[in-house]
């Protein structure tokens, strides 16, 4: 076997191994998200581009990074410092658990009650 043809060979396993991890990753949730959504982030609109598409990021929105159906209804698309907020808010609501919401009882009180009749009074 000749010094090229081990070359060539050598070089067909690493383009073999390359195609193999890149088909691998596009059948990753990032990958698959990046092809269903555009490039902006869902909290602050935030535009990307493939220089920094780095910072955009995949959150999983009922935060099981298991759950990944292939129509991206548990994905959205977030950019780093958004995802961390994300995140930040769902620790606080695990450590100090959630707020119950009550229904406020509505205001009664009508600062211009009365306002016509003043001003009637003053003509």
């Amino acid at each position: 076997m000749s010094h090229d043809s081990k070359k060539g060979s050598k070089l067909e396993q690493v383009l073999a191994a390359q195609r193999e991890y890149i088909a691998k990753r596009e059948s990753g949730y990032r990958e698959q998200a990046l092809k269903l959504y555009p490039w902006v982030c869902g909290r602050c609109a935030r535009e990307f581009n493939r220089a920094n598409l780095r910072e955009l990021t995949v959150h999983h929105v009922d935060h099981n990074h298991d759950n990944n159906p292939t129509d991206g209804s548990n994905w959205e698309l977030l950019c780093l410092y958004c995802h961390d907020e994300e995140h930040s808010k769902f620790d606080s609501f695990i450590r100090y658990g959630g707020r119950t919401e009550t229904k406020s009882a509505s205001a009664t009180h009508n600062p211009f009650a009365g306002l016509k009749e003043a001003l009637d009074k003053k003509v």
